[in-house]
């Protein structure tokens, strides 16, 4: 795995000296090309994002309750790569690659990145990749796309030695990206409606209740709308505040769950090509599900 970051980190920051000098001066990166906007032919968008979730309580407890619980730290990695294929900038064609590694019963949050598959205790590997295409359905509203792709497990268990890793079941996912810029173009306001659905096989148990296959969430669909509101003191820089809701709606297993999650963040254009950023998030409430906080940092090359 550590070899694997280090090709994609040389790989992106390598097509730093290539920018070409006649691209259209309409702003940084991180101005023009949010997640709306679809790419030209020819251009390649390469994004590595690390999403680390940590939590001590969760509501799991007694009707639901709030609980104290030791330490249980998720840690996801991925890597998605977009490439613009029609004339008209119209169609991107890409691919959605994911790695996990989960650690519980008390361990630091740290451990995640040991990788060291501790029995009964962490668990890595890759988990998942999704051809995607993300297309603008409206002519007229060029700030308007959806993303779909098909998550394939690569995964035999969710559970294993009691330590999950991720579902292990197909994932239809679809993904509606909408953005206005203020007059001014110090504010930006970016919309998201993430909508998933689970199918596979339902949960099956042996005679101790331990889980040998199926998913949790099989049978079942996530709706995860979002607002991210940005401030640009430069062109630049980004300040950015969001709030996000997830339901998942009755997984045929009986179990639903939902959260809310509060945060903020900040991007930075490195150069012409690279920029990073960084987020933050909390859940403040939900139902069946941890009380954590999240923190994030990517990398994107455009080129």
């Amino acid at each position: 795995m550590k070899k694997i970051i280090v090709i994609v980190c040389l790989t992106a920051i390598s097509f730093v000296g290539f920018a070409q000098e006649d691209e259209e001066k309409q702003g940084s990166v991180i101005q023009t090309y949010t997640p709306s906007i679809l790419l030209k032919k020819g251009q390649w968008d390469i994004k590595w994002f690390n999403n680390l979730y940590t939590e001590t309580k969760d509501l799991f407890g007694p009707g639901g309750t709030k609980q104290s619980i030791p330490r249980n730290t998720f840690f996801t990695s991925t890597v998605d790569i977009f490439t613009g294929v029609s004339n008209n900038n119209s169609f991107n064609i890409g691919l959605l690659l994911e790695f996990r590694s989960n650690v519980i019963g008390g361990r630091d949050a740290l451990d995640v990145l040991k990788f060291d598959g501790q029995r009964g205790s962490a668990r890595s590997g890759f988990t998942s990749f999704a051809p995607a295409i993300k297309f603008n359905p409206i002519k007229n509203v060029g700030n308007f796309t959806i993303q779909t792709a098909l998550h394939i497990p690569l995964i035999d268990n969710e559970v294993e030695d009691g330590v999950f890793l991720d579902q292990k079941g197909f994932i239809l996912q679809n993904r509606f990206f909408y953005d206005y810029s203020f007059a001014g173009g110090d504010w930006q306001l970016f919309s998201e409606l993430n909508t998933e659905f689970n199918f596979g096989k339902k949960i099956e148990r042996d005679g101790n209740g331990v889980q040998t296959d199926g998913s949790f969430a099989n049978n079942s669909v996530r709706l995860t709308p979002g607002l991210f509101l940005s401030y640009f003191p430069s062109s630049k820089f980004t300040i950015l505040a969001l709030v996000q809701h997830s339901q998942l709606i009755d997984a045929g297993n009986n179990f639903s769950q939902n959260f809310t999650a509060l945060g903020g963040g900040l991007k930075y254009q490195l150069t012409d090509v690279l920029n990073i950023e960084t987020l933050y998030t909390n859940f403040v409430r939900g139902n069946d599900t941890g009380l954590g906080q999240t923190f994030n940092i990517g990398l994107r090359a455009l080129f």
